[in-house]
């Protein structure tokens, strides 16, 4: 073959490359087949090149079936629904036996479109510059090419796709991660520090040391959305979560430096405790909320890059938040409004800060409008002033701690409205009749115990202090009942056994 073709095929992969920005994604031994990627340009998501004298049409059947096959595999490496491959065959002559129409119409092969474009003779300058994609180059050869041109070509070509790939990998390779280890230290430490202080699964330890506890946070204990992020619930919570912070946190950070970083995990990992503390009334700690905000960075990185993305790590990064989220929904015990919380404060926050050496005033602006909108909105219609709304074990818990503080014109104020127009439990009613009882309130401390026992007949301290006040009221046949009751239920409690004893015996 003329190496003016030889010339041709590297010239066309170097404009492809140094003009319009496509990877070269396969160079055959031979160095006669260039397959190039530009998941960005619609008209031609691949283009691949190949120098060969073709005898026979057939031969260009087969070939373009192959190349189907190819591309179908391509397709879903890149996540795409539909692909786009120019073929062009550099030729010195066109098949003997050509079909006229064989490089006119696309190929389809299922959603993997081809088409076939042939380059020979002075033809090739005519259809290069008809082409939309070609016709911003200079396709003009000269009459006579030396071998030394065609090195100098394919150097040019070489040396401009390496320097792609070194932009590539410097996107992965922003500093070395620390504070991925620190915040690792950190969660270790805290995690011996409740094992030796009652215990990482103890309800009392947790709350003690900072875990998410939506009573205590109404009450004012705001610094509860911080601190839950470097507690764990046993060791298993403690290594799951270590281990994913250890890939995902070094990823990150590399990536996005490592104040960025910071940024990124305290600030999700806050959205996470938020969410959790709005949608959720369960005890809950952990890393879980920063973590999936570390995804949502690497989502985040995925719109900016997303050729870089989806050919490296998209499709598992994806899969992954899909399975996780998707166990969350199906498992009991898991925290997944915490995760999403984190997922969409990590995309968000990344959106803010951005990548090192990438400042996109407008986006990080709208961005911020977005985070502070939605977090507005999210408060606003979340947990109020209308204790009505709220979710019943919330209302008990911060009743459980005004009553613990011996507020009870406050815990009345707290829990009518929700006895009246909510949704109350017997807990509820109980933690009201106590807060009356102590106000000297005894008919509705009464009629309020009742309640309890009627929403939970096995409710023993509820009987006991009924019982009491029947007591008061001059009713002791009924308080004899209920005092018995308690005392069946609750055999380990001696003031019930003297309760019931003694109204046995006056009987």
């Amino acid at each position: 073959m003329d190496l003016r073709y030889h010339y041709l095929f590297w010239k066309a992969a170097y404009y492809l490359v140094e003009y319009k920005h496509y990877r070269i994604v396969k160079l055959s031994p031979d160095q006669d087949e260039i397959w190039l990627e530009n998941s960005r340009i619609k008209e031609a998501n691949i283009v691949r090149i190949v120098r060969k004298d073709l005898d026979w049409g057939n031969w260009v059947k087969r070939d373009l079936e192959l190349t189907s096959v190819n591309g179908e595999k391509i397709k879903r490496s890149l996540g795409k629904r539909q692909l786009h491959v120019k073929n062009l065959y550099i030729s010195t002559f066109p098949p003997v036996d050509g079909d006229p129409d064989l490089f006119q119409d696309p190929v389809e092969r299922g959603k993997t479109i081809i088409q076939p474009i042939l380059l020979h003779g002075d033809e090739s300058v005519k259809v290069l510059k008809n082409d939309p994609l070609f016709n911003g180059g200079d396709w003009e050869l000269p009459p006579e090419v030396l071998e030394a041109n065609v090195n100098w070509i394919k150097n040019m070509t070489l040396t401009s796709s390496n320097k792609q790939l070194q932009k590539e990998r410097q996107l992965f390779e922003r500093g070395k991660p620390f504070f991925t280890y620190f915040f690792i230290a950190v969660q270790v430490i805290m995690f011996f520090i409740l094992e030796m202080n009652g215990g990482s699964k103890d309800p009392q330890t947790l709350i003690q040391y900072g875990a998410k506890y939506n009573p205590l946070m109404i009450e004012g204990e705001w610094w509860r959305l911080i601190t839950p992020i470097f507690l764990h619930i046993g060791l298993l919570h403690l290594l799951m979560n270590t281990l994913a912070l250890f890939y995902l946190g070094t990823a990150v950070e590399k990536m996005f430096g490592r104040i960025r970083f910071v940024l990124i995990y305290m600030l999700s990992g806050i959205a996470g405790t938020l969410a959790s503390f709005l949608f959720t009334s369960n005890l809950s700690a952990g890393a879980s909320g920063a973590i999936f905000g570390c995804f949502g960075a690497l989502l985040y990185f995925g719109v900016l890059h997303p050729n870089v993305f989806f050919r490296t790590m998209g499709a598992n990064i994806i899969g992954v938040i899909l399975l996780n989220l998707a166990l969350g929904f199906s498992l009991p015990g898991i925290d997944n409004a915490g995760h999403i919380g984190g997922l969409i404060g990590g995309f968000l926050v990344a959106g803010i800060v951005s990548l090192p050496h990438t400042f996109r005033p407008v986006r990080q602006i709208l961005f911020l409008l977005v985070c502070i909108l939605l977090t507005g909105i999210l408060i606003s219609r979340g947990i109020g002033t209308d204790t009505t709304k709220w979710d019943v074990d919330t209302v008990n818990g911060v009743a459980q701690e005004k009553l613990s503080n011996q507020e009870w014109e406050e815990t009345e104020q707290l829990l009518l409205p929700v006895v009246e127009e909510g949704a109350p439990n017997a807990q509820t009613y109980f933690f009201l009749s106590y807060a009356e009882i102590k106000q000297n309130k005894l008919s509705l401390a009464k009629k309020h115990l009742m309640a309890a026992v009627d929403e939970d007949y096995t409710f023993h301290e509820a009987h006991y202090n009924l019982a009491l006040i029947l007591i008061d009221t001059g009713n002791r046949e009924e308080a004899l009942l209920h005092a018995k009751k308690a005392y069946e239920l609750n055999r380990q409690d001696e003031k019930y056994e003297k309760l019931y004893k003694e109204l046995q015996q006056d009987r």
